[in-house]
C-alpha cells in the first residue's frame, strides 16, 4: 500500500480551549463535533490533529505525545511563537500549555515541542539526523534539552547545564547559548 495517512488522536478537557489554541499556532479548525462525543480536528498545512474531549481528564498526567517531522523547523517554531506573542504578549516557556525554544546549533535551529492545554507533548523534529555535539558544553546542552524539553525534567536538565557550565572555560562557542538556556530552565521552573 502506498499514500497511507496516519492522525493521532489526542485527549483533552475542553476541545473549546484545544481548539483556540491550535488556532493560535495558525491552525484552522477542520471539524467539531459536540454530541454525542466531544471532537474537534485541526490542520495546518499538511499536519493533521484531532482530539477528544474527556471529562475529568488532568493535562498535568497526560503521557500523550506526537512527533510530528518536518524540513524546516525555524520556519515553524516563528510561527507558533509569533502567534503565541500576538495572543499572550510572550512565548509561554513554563507550565501547561508552553513551548520550548528549539536550540540552534551548527547555525540552525534543532527540534523543539508544543506542550497544548491537553497536555499533549506535539514534538517537532527535523527529518535529517543532527550531527553530533563536538565539545562537552554541547553535549551537555544536549543532554539537557533531553531531560527539560523531551521528557519534561526541567530540574534535571538544569542540574546537568549548572554542572557544565562550571566546568566550562567561557570560550567555547556555545557558552552563550548555554547561559540562556539555563536561565530558560530557571525561569520554567519558577513558573511550575
Amino acid at each position: 500500500m502506498a499514500n497511507e495517512l496516519t492522525i493521532p488522536l489526542l485527549p483533552c478537557p475542553s476541545i473549546d480551549e484545544i481548539a483556540a489554541f491550535y488556532e493560535m499556532l495558525g491552525f484552522e479548525v477542520t471539524h467539531r463535533q459536540t454530541r454525542p462525543n466531544p471532537y474537534v480536528a485541526v490542520r495546518r498545512e499538511d499536519i493533521n490533529l484531532h482530539f477528544f474531549g474527556m471529562e475529568g481528564y488532568d493535562p498535568a498526567q497526560s503521557y500523550s505525545t506526537c512527533l510530528v517531522i518536518v524540513e524546516d523547523t525555524s520556519e515553524l517554531f516563528e510561527a507558533f511563537a509569533a502567534g503565541m506573542r500576538a495572543v499572550h504578549g510572550k512565548l509561554l516557556v513554563s507550565g501547561i500549555p508552553r513551548m520550548t525554544r528549539p536550540r540552534v546549533r551548527n547555525d540552525r535551529y534543532t527540534g523543539f515541542s508544543v506542550v497544548d492545554p491537553g497536555g499533549n507533548w506535539i514534538r517537532i523534529n527535523k527529518a535529517v539526523k543532527e550531527p553530533e555535539a563536538r565539545t562537552v558544553l554541547a553535549k551537555a546542552m544536549e543532554n539537557a534539552a533531553r531531560q527539560a524539553d523531551a521528557r519534561g525534567d526541567e530540574r534535571q536538565g538544569l542540574k546537568i547545564l549548572e554542572g557544565a557550565l562550571k566546568r566550562a572555560t567561557g570560550d567555547e562557542p556555545e557558552f552563550q547559548a548555554a547561559q540562556e538556556f539555563r536561565d530558560e530552565l530557571v525561569e520554567r521552573i519558577k513558573g511550575v
